[in-house]
């Protein structure tokens, strides 16, 4: 699913009552403050869905494929997320028992 059809279906189950623009705007607003978390170090919880938390991945040498040269990568900041309990329930759901 893309980011217009998140839209899309948000506009579809609050009856158009918001222009798709204001949607993608708060859409925005979400993504944006989730971005400044991570960069500020700090964990974003949205309760019932998950975790997103920032994750150093430690500096390491590589090897560039084209040239075999040893090419140093230094430390770098990343994301993880993590489900909460609820929403893996809720995915889980329709799956068979043995």
């Amino acid at each position: 699913m893309v980011r217009s059809e998140i839209i899309s279906k948000l506009s579809k189950k609050i009856n158009h009552k918001l222009k798709k623009s204001d949607l993608d705007k708060i859409l925005q607003i979400v993504f944006d403050t989730i971005i400044v978390g991570i960069k500020n170090n700090q964990r974003t919880e949205l309760r019932s869905w998950g975790v997103f938390y920032p994750k150093k991945l430690k500096e390491k040498i590589n090897r560039d494929p084209r040239t075999g040269e040893k090419v140093n990568t230094p430390e770098r900041k990343s994301m993880a997320f993590k489900l909460s309990k609820e929403l893996r329930k809720k995915i889980n759901a329709n799956r068979l028992k043995n």
